[in-house]
């Protein structure tokens, strides 16, 4: 008996900075549903999702969709069970929010991979301190709703850069926080960030180079706030 045609895939599969970024969406905001062959991406953000179908090499339609509020989002759904069963290979699974732990992404490629995450479900942000008011505090942080999976970040944060962090969740939250601060913030959003080209969403991009630039005037010995950090 002959077998079946065996299934074709849409994706190129091969890991480079564009393919990571977008191992870090799906990580963030994809879905994998239980069929074994359709991959899902939600989003706010529609340049997110362009961005996806480019780092992968696909055109797939971004529809819109209205959450119970009423509140707009784009998605785009796609089916392909090469790739399908390489996001499992590498770590992901239906219903991946409260039991993701790690995900192997390649060294060379894991701050792509972390890029793409932090756009899907991080943020940051910068003060200057009301009690020290010389002080500007500069964060970075992501969300998950899995403490395994934010227990492997931060190891592999350890060991790529010797970097600590601290992992945190509100009392009426079922989000875990993976937060960074001042120096460590810093390191992370150079490593992110390491040309101006990189795949990305440009306004989280744009507010930490500014929160950059203010601490880079501060350490020159430039007086009061600068600008660039005004205009936030």
């Amino acid at each position: 008996m002959k077998s079946g045609p065996k299934p074709k895939g849409s994706v190129f599969i091969k890991w480079s900075s564009n393919f990571a970024y977008a191992i870090g969406l799906i990580v963030s905001d994809g879905c994998l549903s239980k069929d074994g062959r359709h991959i899902v991406l939600t989003s706010k953000d529609k340049e997110l999702l362009s961005a996806f179908n480019a780092c992968l090499g696909i055109k797939m339609k971004i529809c819109k969709k209205l959450s119970g509020e009423g509140n707009l989002s784009y998605y785009i759904q796609f089916s392909d069970v090469l790739f399908y069963r390489f996001l499992l290979k590498i770590g992901l699974m239906p219903a991946k929010s409260k039991i993701l732990s790690a995900i192997l992404v390649p060294k060379k490629y894991f701050f792509d991979f972390l890029r793409g995450y932090f756009d899907g479900d991080g943020c940051s942000y910068s003060y200057y301190d009301p009690v020290w008011k010389d002080s500007f505090r500069f964060y970075i942080s992501f969300a998950s709703g899995s403490e395994k999976y934010f227990c492997w970040l931060r190891g592999r944060l350890n060991t790529y850069a010797s970097l600590h962090g601290f992992i945190s969740r509100k009392r009426d939250s079922t989000n875990v926080q993976l937060k960074f601060s001042k120096r460590e913030a810093e390191i992370i959003a150079k490593k992110m960030y390491y040309r101006k080209a990189v795949v990305c969403l440009e306004r989280k991009r744009l507010k930490i180079m500014r929160s950059l630039e203010e601490i880079k005037f501060r350490r020159s010995g430039e007086i009061g706030r600068h600008a660039a950090f005004r205009a936030l």
